[in-house]
């Protein structure tokens, strides 16, 4: 009982602000859409069935390209970031790790317009490229844009998960390893990369789940032209007015991030017993 006070605001919190819409848009997704929008409460299947749509399968495998694309890259770039500052000192480290979580201190909005400043015609990119005679190049509402945006936006959410297993990672085990005869592969390979592991899966996580999700940055560095899950959701409850099959895409959205949330939760409990 001591310990109802302390819970039941977070409890109270969820219920409002996560039970009661999540139990809207399952009820909204099986109804039949109004003549002018809206939704007229008679039960029908049809919503899901129209996931089975190439069209949207085709929306689908490109959101899914494009956030693993950003997940890669993420992984690239973070990895031997998140390395490197593990490896400076304690002081290093905290101006280190205040340098990648800088960004999240301004508006992501205004970020992203700046991006368009960036790889726009006349912009510095490609300034700088026709300053070396490779330029200009067209990059502003394509894919690479979209990639170029998410990688920038959630790229410190793969490094801080890194960093943390790089952190905790004793050095003795890579020292062990090395006057055993192990190369600075075979080291990487066999001790560092297993036991950051659970890191990895973590930052993958975090960088492949909003950017499948993603709306804000198709939208304004894709121009609209690069489609993904995120805008075809929105178009449906703002554009299409077909709240029954947004709030069914709603829900086949969340049914895959929670299998990805199963699918982490069971791996990083393998490796972590091992």
């Amino acid at each position: 009982m001591k310990r109802w006070p302390l819970t039941a605001t977070g409890l109270t919190y969820s219920t409002v602000f996560m039970v009661v819409p999540l139990g809207l848009v399952l009820s909204y997704a099986f109804f039949r859409r109004g003549r002018f929008g809206g939704v007229v409460h008679e039960p029908t299947t049809e919503n899901l069935t129209r996931l089975a749509d190439p069209l949207y399968a085709g929306v689908v495998l490109h959101s899914t390209w494009i956030a693993a694309l950003t997940t890669v890259l993420a992984l690239l770039i973070g990895y031997p970031t998140a390395y490197v500052i593990a490896g400076l000192t304690r002081r290093r480290q905290t101006i280190a790790l205040i340098a990648v979580v800088l960004p999240f201190w301004t508006s992501f909005l205004i970020r992203v317009y700046a991006w368009i400043v960036l790889l726009s015609g006349p912009g510095w990119l490609n300034k700088t490229l026709g300053a070396i005679g490779l330029g200009p190049v067209e990059i502003l509402y394509t894919d690479a844009a979209v990639v170029i945006g998410l990688l920038y936006a959630y790229l410190p959410l793969m490094i801080l998960p890194l960093y943390a297993s790089l952190a905790r990672l004793d050095p003795q085990l890579r020292e062990a390893a090395a006057n055993l005869g192990g190369g600075p592969w075979a080291v990487f390979r066999t001790v560092t990369l297993p036991l950051t592991l659970p890191g990895v899966l973590t930052g993958c996580l975090l960088v492949f789940v909003p950017s499948f999700g993603n709306f804000v940055v198709p939208e304004l560095l894709g121009g609209g032209r690069s489609v993904m899950v995120g805008n075809l959701i929105r178009d449906q409850f703002l554009k299409a007015r077909d709240w029954p099959f947004g709030s069914a895409l709603a829900l086949a959205l969340l049914a895959v991030l929670t299998l990805l949330l199963f699918a982490h939760a069971w791996t990083a409990r393998r490796y972590g017993s091992r």
